[in-house]
């Protein structure tokens, strides 16, 4: 395969990791997506990663039943670090190098989080985690996810999802859903087709950083993406 993206940001949510269960993470999943981590570093791809934490916590649900949403917005940032390092072992039990920076320092389970230090980490071939989001409260991973691509120089975003693409309604609720396979961030703002939040959108729009959605539960497909192949929605200006 001929690699149209050398330097990748892969968002990846902390539903995903759930697979059927209702909460925690799945083993099953967590060694389906190194798998195909493996893959996409194999081809020669520089990729970081950031991970949500829905699968353990969601800080905006907490404040939605009355705890204060900075508290709990560091809860869900702790809790990426805890899926972080679980991707970590999982990727690194396949010969996959593998790095966590952390937004939040924790130098005992690992490192903070040095712009310098990850791009020269994805130079080395290394995959690298970047876990507790911004390290502020109201951003989402998704906002993570946009920040981190700018800082290192990602050439695309990738949102791993479980559905193919972008639709204008939900398709698993609509069997009459229609899905996009481009849109402009402002078609995706204007729409608010919620695919990600508008503070990512409006960040990634500024600096003209691409992103993909696509559907990370077949296998292969993130990998195609990267080569180039309409695998899902294209999100440009």
């Amino acid at each position: 395969m001929s690699i149209r993206y050398k330097r990748v940001l892969l968002k990846l949510s902390g539903e995903a990791l759930m697979g059927e269960d209702a909460y925690g993470i799945n083993p099953g999943v967590l060694d389906y997506i190194s798998n195909e981590v493996k893959e996409i570093v194999a081809s020669g791809v520089e990729l970081g990663i950031v991970i949500g934490a829905g699968n353990i916590f969601r800080g905006v649900a907490g404040a939605g039943q009355g705890m204060d949403r900075t508290s709990a917005d560091n809860m869900g940032m702790l809790a990426t670090v805890m899926n972080s390092l679980a991707l970590q072992d999982a990727l690194e039990k396949k010969g996959v190098d593998t790095r966590v920076l952390s937004a939040i320092a924790m130098r005992s389970v690992c490192e903070p989080y040095i712009k310098r230090r990850a791009v020269r980490h994805l130079e080395k071939g290394r995959v690298v985690i970047f876990a507790a989001g911004t390290g502020n409260p109201f951003f989402t991973t998704d906002s993570a996810g946009v920040l981190r691509a700018l800082e290192i120089g990602a050439d695309l975003v990738i949102k791993a999802t479980k559905v193919d693409g972008v639709y204008d309604k939900d398709p698993v609720l609509h069997t009459d859903a229609v899905r996009y396979d481009h849109l402009t961030y402002d078609e995706v703002l204007r729409r608010d087709l919620r695919v990600m939040d508008a503070a990512g959108i409006a960040l990634a729009r500024e600096e003209q950083k691409p992103i993909m959605v696509l559907n990370m539960m077949r296998a292969g497909t993130i990998l195609k993406g990267i080569c180039g192949e309409p695998v899902g929605s294209l999100i440009t200006g």
